[in-house]
């Protein structure tokens, strides 16, 4: 009788097979969300030949996507997360990142080429085209889905996955979602060329990609109905189960030290990794003299070396800790890096030299977020946890958001007069990079400090960790 009570009592949750599908579905659709965010990444070269787009164009189109993230929307993001749950806000965030891919994909397209509406748009800021303009819209549309998103699969691992292998959880789905940047930098020169015959076209690789994000949607959908299920077995009226949500906690986490400290490591790290899968095809085809499709197959196993540390990095965390520690090493690869890519790369052109670089970069960035994200529901109340990730998202926003601008005005003010996107210099913008590397160690070195200071668990293994998320105290 008690066997039979305590098998009924059991939630979905604590089958590892049940959680492990639901993690499957919620990855799918960032899988598919990170292959649109870098559809044009390797595409830079034939984007400014075909749609007339200057680098900083480009620039300001990659930037795009972070724009309604900095000026609010990502806040009001986790507010909306913490207030309905992750079933409406995941199934949102999906639908929006599909409505803002099909304005982009509209906006690159013949269909409005040479239409009033582009003529408008080309009429006024003229140094940025016409379907620049409509696709930086749609890039931004996207980019506010996107990073709901991503503060929403952050809340559900960590609601699935409580007091089991959370940190493991949370590396798998990074993994998969990095998978999507290796499988979009091999297709997308390829489906441009392949596609196109003879003449490459940008559309198809986003046309390709636009269908995906549809596919995880419904994966979203799918995950909801598991999800009801599980909060049916727990119980009680609210989706969480958790207390309710108060604006003032907003107040509690802006003024919280380690809060800030934990927001600026991010965004120095993020803003020298996103922006530079952007720009990496063509400084490799520039220093390197390769064609954008060979320059983008070295650059797509950017993501591999995360992709395959990232899970046993999240196991170690669960079994042995050391985060803080992990934080410090990848901002030490990230410098190494950069500064091979602006200074040694460019004076040794080697494939091999690049490759290598590419690889411990990835090393870095599979150290630094198995680190980082599991680190965050150990220091904030679960209630607030949705507006913890979404603050945390919307400082990092705000560096890749101006970040790429400031890449693309940089590389365009070190190459005057150079029309050649073969052609360009990218030494400054790489060791602006590698600053920005330099400024997320001495955070990462500060954290290290305060916790040995103030204990808040970050080098404890995870499978030590007590249910309850340690509280911010008057320190941090």
């Amino acid at each position: 009788m008690e066997k039979a009570t305590a098998a009924a009592r059991r939630l979905l949750s604590d089958k590892w097979w049940v959680r492990w599908i639901a993690l499957i579905l919620i990855a799918s659709m960032m899988f598919f969300g990170y292959m649109f965010v870098d559809v044009m990444s390797p595409l830079q070269s034939l984007v400014q030949n075909q749609l007339g787009w200057s680098p900083e164009a480009f620039g300001y189109y990659a930037g795009a996507e972070y724009m309604l993230n900095v000026f609010g929307f990502l806040i009001l993001a986790g507010i909306i997360l913490d207030k309905t749950g992750i079933r409406f806000t995941g199934t949102l965030s999906a639908s929006v990142m599909f409505i803002g891919a099909c304005i982009k994909l509209y906006a690159i397209s013949p269909l409005f080429a040479g239409t009033g509406f582009e003529q408008w748009l080309s009429s006024w800021w003229v140094e940025m085209p016409g379907s620049a303009k409509l696709a930086a819209l749609g890039f931004t549309i996207f980019g506010c889905g996107c990073e709901m998103a991503g503060i929403t699969v952050s809340k559900a691992i960590a609601k699935w996955f409580k007091g089991k292998e959370m940190a493991l959880a949370m590396g798998v789905e990074m993994a998969i979602a990095r998978l999507g940047v290796f499988a979009v930098f091999s297709l997308s020169p390829r489906l441009a060329e392949w596609m196109g015959k003879n003449d490459p076209s940008v559309v198809i690789p986003i046309a390709f990609c636009t269908v995906l994000l549809l596919i995880g949607l419904i994966s979203y959908i799918v995950f909801s109905i598991m999800d009801t299920r599980l909060d049916k077995q727990i119980g009680g009226s609210a989706e969480e189960g958790e207390e309710e949500f108060k604006l003032s906690d907003v107040k509690n986490l802006l003024t919280s030290r380690l809060f800030w400290i934990i927001a600026l490591l991010c965004v120095l790290y993020y803003s020298a990794i996103f922006p530079f899968q952007r720009f990496g095809t063509n400084m490799l085809q520039c220093n390197l003299h390769i064609s954008d499709t060979q320059a983008a197959d070295l650059l797509r196993w950017f993501p591999i070396g995360a992709l395959i540390l990232t899970p046993p990095l999240g196991y170690l965390l669960d079994k042995i800790g050391r985060g803080a520690t992990m934080l410090i090493i990848g901002s030490l690869l990230l410098i190494g890096c950069h500064l091979v890519f602006a200074l040694w790369l460019p004076a040794n052109p080697s494939q091999n030299l690049a490759m290598a670089t590419i690889i411990v970069l990835g090393v870095s960035f599979s150290l630094v977020p198995a680190a980082l994200w599991p680190s965050v529901p150990k220091v904030m109340d679960a209630r607030y946890l949705g507006s913890a990730y979404s603050l945390i998202f919307w400082v990092q926003n705000i560096g890749l958001f101006g970040i790429p601008i400031l890449f693309g005005k940089l590389l365009e003010a070190s190459n005057p007069g150079v029309t050649d996107p073969t052609q360009y210099d990218y030494t400054n913008p790489m060791l602006m990079f590698a600053g920005l590397g330099v400024l997320a160690l001495i955070f990462a070195l500060w954290l290290k400090v305060l916790n040995g200071r103030y204990h808040y668990g970050l080098e404890e293994p995870n499978i030590k960790a007590d249910d309850e998320a340690v509280r911010l105290d008057g320190e941090a």
